[in-house]
């Protein structure tokens, strides 16, 4: 059981958030005020709208609503990491900032914490109204990310989460850049419980998250966390291999036994550009795990703050 005093961290990264912000700050804080110390800190991710001025704002009117901004653009996982990195809750509970993560479920995360699980985390179910292909486009993500890594990811499982002072702090001291989240949380371990909701719909703007930002994102989390692509990339070039040989092999026999051959044959130059095509991806692979190594090798840091209202 967790102990009677304790404060609730509530972090909430916004990008070209103004017309949600308001109503937010009012159901969060309507939620948090059964509590005996709290803080709201959001993260402002390079918003070219109006969403700092309105953080000013809300931070002026209840010093109790933080606020981060950063220099430019650094990803909603690095938005995150910085709310991490300076909400001094002994629970903190992450959460977007459209509205689709229903503050009301805040106590119920709280409660499991206070039964003594370390991340409780939520799955969302899935919306009805979604379009087939938002919904086929998650379902390959979780796919690909239970098959080509060592993790298990649940179906649906979203940023959505409460987390223990002893889970933060082992988050802080990860200094790897394109940190995943959802993988390191899920590699971290530790006493867990999952629950189910009905995300609400987005009270105003568009979703952030495009499909050229899933694919990104997916491939964020599967080279961070697995060298199965790399495997994979070296069976498919032994099976080519072998099969090429087998081929050289026919290529002979047939120019040994027959009068003529055919010069220039469409099948050899088909298998050409076949084998061409899967060398590309290959290089590809390999590229994407040297990338990776080249940005980790600088060092840089994963944001860069210009104004703190804390």
């Amino acid at each position: 059981m967790k102990t009677k005093n304790f404060k609730v961290s509530v972090i909430v990264p916004a990008l070209n958030e103004a017309g949600n912000i308001g109503i937010l700050v009012q159901q969060v804080i309507e939620v948090l005020s059964q509590f005996t110390d709290y803080e709201l800190i959001f993260v402002d991710d390079g918003s070219g709208d109006a969403t700092l001025e309105l953080l000013r704002k809300q931070h002026i009117e209840n010093k109790r609503v933080k606020y981060i901004s950063f220099s430019r653009n650094f990803g909603h996982q690095n938005a995150l990491r910085a709310g991490f990195d300076y909400a001094s809750g002994d629970c903190v509970i992450s959460m977007d900032g459209d509205l689709q993560h229903p503050p009301k479920m805040i106590p119920q995360l709280i409660k499991k914490w206070k039964e003594g699980y370390d991340v409780v985390y939520t799955i969302r179910k899935e919306d009805p109204q979604l379009s087939p292909a938002k919904r086929i486009t998650s379902r390959i993500f979780y796919w690909f990310m239970n098959k080509f890594t060592d993790l298990h990811i649940v179906n649906g499982a979203a940023d959505f989460r409460l987390l223990d002072r002893c889970v933060i702090d082992i988050l802080r001291s990860i200094k790897e850049n394109d940190l995943f989240l959802r993988g390191v949380i899920s590699w971290i371990g530790f006493k867990r419980y999952g629950i189910e909701y009905m995300p609400d719909k987005r009270f105003w703007g568009a979703t952030k998250y495009t499909v050229a930002k899933m694919v990104k994102f997916a491939f964020t989390g599967i080279t961070s966390f697995s060298v199965k692509p790399l495997q994979l990339s070296t069976f498919v070039g032994g099976l080519l291999a072998f099969f090429s040989f087998l081929y050289g092999i026919y290529a002979i026999v047939a120019k040994l036994t027959t009068e003529s051959t055919i010069s220039g044959w469409t099948s050899v130059l088909t298998v050409i550009l076949f084998i061409g095509g899967i060398q590309l991806v290959m290089i590809g692979i390999l590229g994407e795990y040297i990338g990776r190594l080249f940005i980790e090798s600088k060092k840089r840091p994963n944001y860069i703050i210009k104004e703190k209202g804390l």
